[in-house]
């Protein structure tokens, strides 16, 4: 599990990424966020290369994870990600995916080691 505060409009807001992020995320929104992230993180290069703009479902998949991410932090945020969002003023998602993708990816990789040191002592 890893936690990281991310300014937003001038507000740190905690976001918590592990194992039951996934999980939390087919709950809230019925979609598969390896999927989605994969989707994001390609669209994200994408545009930065060649300077064009998200498109609303990019956009919508940056809002999911981001609130799924901010309400596993903290479960006391509004339980509606359009009230969840009402409190920021607008804000640049190129400020705010990279670091979303990042937590993400560290996460991943702290899986990933804690799997091949658990093959290891079992033998496999």
């Amino acid at each position: 599990m890893i936690k990281r505060e991310i300014e937003i409009c001038g507000k740190k807001v905690p976001f918590r990424s592990s194992a039951t992020i996934p999980r939390l995320y087919r709950a809230k929104f019925k979609r598969d966020i390896f999927k989605d992230l994969s989707k994001l993180e390609k669209s994200y290069k994408g545009k930065k290369e060649n300077g064009d703009e998200f498109q609303i479902e990019d956009l919508e998949i940056f809002e999911n994870v981001a609130y799924v991410m901010a309400y596993h932090a903290d479960n006391r945020i509004p339980a509606s990600i359009d009230d969840w969002l009402d409190q920021f003023d607008m804000f640049s998602i190129y400020e705010v995916l990279p670091q979303i993708l990042e937590l993400w990816g560290e996460n991943m990789m702290t899986d990933v080691k804690a799997k091949k040191e658990l093959a290891e002592v079992s033998g496999k």
